[in-house]
């Protein structure tokens, strides 16, 4: 059948997987209208970051006054702030899923469990892995990342945008940094996937074909610089202090929800809150499919999109066959 699912797997959701309708022709509104509002709301982790982007903001960072001189102190306070968070974030859905087996194998894509052994891990165990690169070197480059921004602001060389001046366009800001994290994303990605890159840098990332929490941001220091620079645009596009934070607890939070390896977070049998996708999971199984994400259908127009079907899965095989031949 051409929909029929594919096996292999302990969970997969309805297939095909479906991209976006936000660059589909004629334009759908209700689609659109329903795509956000699924994607945003009630509960969501791009929701959650806002709140914990905004409670950064106010009671954890330094004003832009004090950020115009750089200094240990200030530094310190936001890396600290960065590692509790990460910590608390990956290591909490960690425990959840893996420690204490909440849901046990429900909403689990992935049958097998994650290696406790391995030569390819640089301490010898899938978890202690990921969560040094993650800790080492990703928190590291992302409170590098805030340094930079912040103190480029606060001495006028990165553009500021206030509510007071802007207000429209300071809230599109939040739901438009997603869709540029699509755009930002698939390049970089298919650039890591280029031989030299891939068996240097990103195959680190790569360690781990069935993933968790703490796998999302182990990366090699070069994929950690290329993958966190898409803050950079905000040298040309004016943001607010508070986007910033927004920006890069995007990437690096939920690049742990995203590879919890679990579809979502179970209350009363229900999937009250999204977190992993089944497409980006096939691509840690796969390697050559779904280097983007759904929100820009690149994928789709450069034939390396799976949308979990069977059918699909044999025309990446043949495609690979081409690739490798």
């Amino acid at each position: 059948m051409e929909n029929a699912p594919l096996k292999g797997w302990n969970h997969t959701p309805d297939v095909p997987v479906r991209v976006s309708p936000l660059f589909s022709w004629p334009l759908r509104p209700a689609d659109i209208f329903a795509w956000f509002w699924n994607s945003w709301f009630l509960i969501s982790e791009r929701l959650i970051i806002v709140g914990i982007a905004f409670a950064s903001f106010y009671w954890f960072q330094p004003p832009l006054a004090e950020t115009k001189t750089l200094a240990v102190g200030w530094i310190a306070e936001m890396y600290v702030r960065n590692l509790i968070l990460m910590s608390t974030v990956a290591g909490g859905l960690h425990l959840y899923f893996y420690t204490f087996t909440r849901q046990g194998q429900r909403l689990k894509f992935d049958p097998r469990p994650l290696m406790k052994n391995g030569r390819q891990f640089t301490l010898g165990g899938q978890i202690r892995d990921n969560m040094f690169w993650t800790l080492a070197s990703g928190v590291t480059i992302w409170t590098a990342y805030e340094v930079l921004m912040f103190w480029a602001m606060a001495n006028g060389h990165a553009p500021v945008l206030t509510w007071a001046a802007h207000p429209i366009w300071f809230v599109a800001l939040f739901f438009l940094i997603p869709i540029w994290e699509s755009f930002y994303f698939y390049w970089i990605h298919r650039l890591l996937h280029v031989p030299f890159l891939y068996r240097h840098v990103h195959a680190l990332h790569h360690r781990n074909i069935n993933i968790g929490p703490w796998s999302g941001m182990s990366m090699h220091p070069v994929e950690h610089i290329i993958y966190l620079g898409t803050v950079l645009i905000h040298w040309v596009v004016a943001a607010h202090p508070v986007h910033i934070l927004y920006h890069l607890q995007y990437y690096t939070l939920t690049a742990a929800t995203t590879h919890t390896g679990f579809e979502g977070i179970l209350m009363r049998d229900e999937n009250r809150l999204k977190l992993g996708t089944f497409h980006h999971q096939m691509h840690h199984r796969y390697f050559e499919c779904n280097y983007g994400s759904l929100e820009i259908p690149w994928d789709k127009l450069f034939g390396s999109f799976h949308d979990g079907t069977a059918a699909a899965n044999a025309r990446m095989q043949a495609r690979r066959k081409r690739m490798h031949s």
